[in-house]
């Protein structure tokens, strides 16, 4: 099943997001059936990464936003730990700090943007400054109904300089959020998630529902497209993550750099040293 092509925003269409069924599998039945099938995607991505990461031409940025316990953690847990450290990393978007705030809106994501080579996930984003400001009236709609044009030409920009944007709105049910907020009271390994906001937020679901399609409809383009991934089952949301990343990486065309030396000399000098070594071996 093609992923990209079932779940993706198509850009200037209307979008209703209670018309996707946040509980849909595409025909898996389970998390045992869809497990070699993400480790396939999953060790795909590493392997590619580790291209993007030697010939340093292009980079790699993922989007990840959701209402509270949709499973961004789990994304970047389950799908980006096979990648190497040296080439990826991850960014949260919490409140703006005193200097964050002193400029534009975009300001703090450009300087998390990845360099050429790099795969950089952003846990939260950007988008944060037409969802929640826009739920909790921080800005007036006349500041932030301009933000989605700013948006749409930041991502053109970085699209211009070589970085492939991903976009995911991890979609779940009021229902399975609930179950998941119960979990974290009886889990003693997660009752450092919960917040106290976790259920003031919650009724607010229908403004940040409308927000949500407002955005994604008004910010999903050819170059930096949204997808709306079913997240009631943690497996199949890795799955079909993992899959239109995974696809998305082959469509880069990634491959190893040319041999920026002589390797014909630099082969003269190993077996020189080689030979060196072993005369030095050979006096001990």
């Amino acid at each position: 099943m093609d992923f990209r092509k079932q779940f993706a925003v198509s850009p200037g269409k209307k979008l209703k997001l209670a018309a996707i069924d946040p509980s849909q599998s595409g025909g898996h039945l389970s998390n045992e059936a869809a497990q070699p099938e993400i480790s396939k995607y999953v060790t795909r991505m590493a392997e590619l990464q580790a291209l993007l990461y030697a010939n340093a031409d292009q980079s790699l940025l993922v989007v990840l936003q959701a209402l509270d316990a949709a499973g961004k953690d789990g994304v970047v847990r389950h799908l980006f730990s096979g990648m190497n450290p040296q080439g990826t990393s991850v960014f949260g978007f919490k409140q703006p700090s005193a200097s964050e705030a002193a400029h534009d809106f975009l300001w703090r994501a450009h300087q998390r943007t990845p360099a050429k080579g790099e795969v950089v996930v952003f846990n939260r984003s950007y988008y944060e400054d037409v969802l929640v400001v826009r739920v909790h009236e921080l800005v007036p709609k006349a500041v932030w109904s301009k933000r989605f044009d700013l948006i749409n030409d930041f991502e053109k920009l970085l699209t211009q300089n070589g970085t492939r944007i991903l976009k995911f709105f991890l979609h779940i049910s009021p229902e399975e959020q609930l179950e998941r907020f119960k979990q974290r009271l009886d889990d003693p390994a997660r009752n450092w998630k919960i917040s106290e906001s976790d259920y003031s937020e919650r009724e607010l679901w229908p403004k940040y529902t409308e927000a949500y399609e407002d955005a994604l409809e008004k910010t999903s383009t050819a170059h930096a497209p949204w997808y709306v991934i079913p997240a009631n089952h943690k497996w199949f949301r890795n799955l079909a993550a993992s899959q239109i990343i995974a696809e998305t990486m082959e469509d880069m065309k990634l491959k190893l750099p040319p041999t920026r030396v002589d390797l014909e000399e630099v082969r003269r000098k190993y077996h020189a040293a080689a030979a060196a070594q072993e005369k030095q071996n050979g006096k001990g």
